[in-house]
């Protein structure tokens, strides 16, 4: 009993020294890309006409005294693999921060420029528009590097607290069961073809990370979860996680700077099939038959800053700690042409997408964009593989804060559970880290149909296998 007493007060002793020593800094660059950029997102060629609001580069360093981590946030709607990579070894030699303690998060803006390698799936981009894209993607890469910089040189002892509320009536299952027995993607709002929502309500929470610092400006991270595909067109915008901080920045009277990361987002967005009177202002049916606006993305910042703003001043001291840091990956199966006849039908779907031909494929509205993405899917996995790795991150600050990343977009519930199964009082997970692989759904959606299913490389399995690899990874960075 007497060994176990010391080696208990040198831990807790182990542990007050590292809270002394922590330390947090913040820093944020502009990415704004020039008009003329190639704009991901949707299975149709965009071109940026104009800026609605500035891109930014958002990046908080966290220090032990003697292991930084960094955190940082990008206004674009994902980072390709290759480009992840670049930026972390860009950043890394920048900074000399290893490369596992770097977390890149997309925000998945539909409305950015394209920081891919090259143009790559779902696009039928002609010509020139590669070499911007890879000016962008270098312009981009610099600017991160140089917000991670700044975001260490920043650092200034520094406490934690938290608070979690909720953000109504801004974020909505996107699937719906119909009459014909299938699972549709976004219907379109007040169709009198909806049985019912397809899965369990939306994930409402806010988690809100309050970072105080010693002679400087306290740190606002908040963690929401849905889709930032609010505007379209082709103009430049934050959507709502951008604009989300600057409501929340201004409503403080710039007295303190915020952070948004977007969590598990995959089947949750802004549409409202049953909206109420007043819901729909600000909002017109777009190509998709899907209702966009910037007004509404507004709202959607509002709501979400407000619901930050009513507990920041009341959050609750947790202690900060030991810095570690972890990786894992997990291993799932593809999801190919179970027959030649299928990959028949969609080369020849794919064939006409790419031709500039799709009145030619045989649906309409979110379903033709569906059977585009389905038909690119089967293409791109024709010979093979067979399998893919995908890479998992986790950063925790003692036993308190933990940040969890996934390499593409998770289903809502996914982070519902490894929320409620981690050891850690906070649990910020983000979509889009690291890399971007593309959806992540549960097995039931193979079955009902939809977009993301239709879309997805992976095969069933893939969210189980995610929600036990990131729990395993975050109980393996917890001391308690």
């Amino acid at each position: 009993m007497k060994k176990l007493l010391i080696m208990t007060t040198l831990a807790a002793a182990s542990l007050a020294a590292s809270a002394a020593d922590f330390r947090a800094g913040f820093a944020r660059t502009d990415i704004t890309p020039p008009l003329g950029v190639f704009m991901p997102g949707y299975y149709q060629e965009r071109y940026a006409k104009s800026v609605l609001d500035p891109l930014q580069v958002n990046c908080i360093a966290f220090s032990d005294g003697s292991k930084t981590a960094l955190v940082m946030q990008f206004d674009t709607e994902a980072l390709s693999d290759s480009v992840a990579n670049k930026m972390r070894d860009a950043i890394s030699k920048a900074t000399g921060v290893s490369r596992d303690a770097i977390m890149l998060h997309a925000s998945h803006t539909h409305d950015g420029g394209y920081l891919a390698a090259n143009i790559e799936q779902g696009s039928s981009a002609g010509k020139g528009v590669a070499p911007l894209t890879a000016i962008y993607v270098d312009m981009s890469t610099t600017r991160a590097a140089d917000a991670a910089v700044e975001a260490i040189r920043d650092l200034r002892p520094a406490s934690l607290s938290f608070a979690r509320t909720v953000a109504k009536r801004i974020s909505f299952g996107r699937r719906y069961k119909m009459k014909n027995g299938k699972v549709y993607t976004n219907p379109g709002v007040k169709n009198p073809d909806i049985v019912g929502p397809d899965g369990n309500p939306p994930d409402e929470t806010v988690q809100v990370l309050r970072i105080d610092r010693e002679e400087g400006m306290p740190i606002c991270l908040i963690n929401f979860q849905t889709h930032p595909d609010v505007v379209g067109g082709e103009t430049i915008t934050a959507d709502w996680p951008g604009l989300t901080r600057t409501v929340f920045e201004a409503a403080t009277m710039g007295h303190a700077l915020c952070m948004v990361i977007n969590g598990t987002q995959g089947d949750v967005n802004h549409v409202n099939v049953m909206p109420l009177p007043g819901e729909e202002n600000g909002l017109v049916n777009d190509f998709d038959n899907v209702p966009r606006g910037y007004d509404h993305a507004w709202h959607m910042a509002n709501v979400l800053a407000g619901a930050a703003l009513s507990v920041w001043m009341k959050c609750v001291p947790i202690p900060a700690g030991e810095i570690r840091t972890g990786t894992a990956n997990v291993r799932v199966g593809s999801q190919r042409a179970k027959t030649p006849e299928e990959l028949a039908l969609a080369k020849k779907y794919w064939k006409l997408h790419q031709e500039g031909k799709d009145d030619q494929i045989p649906y309409k509205h979110m379903e033709l964009t569906t059977e585009v993405a389905r038909a690119g899917r089967i293409v791109r996995l024709e010979n093979g593989p067979d399998y893919f790795d995908l890479p998992l991150i986790a950063i925790a600050i003692g036993d308190s804060v933990a940040f969890g990343g996934f390499p593409g977009e998770p289903f809502n519930d996914i982070g519902k559970a490894v929320k409620k199964g981690s050891p850690f009082t906070l649990t910020i997970l983000s979509c889009l880290t690291n890399g971007s692989r593309g959806y992540f759904p549960f097995s039931d959606s193979f079955i009902g149909g939809g977009y993301e299913a239709a879309t997805s490389p992976f095969a069933p399995e893939v969210a189980d296998k995610l929600i036990e690899g990131q729990l395993g990874l975050l109980k393996s960075l917890c001391v308690k």
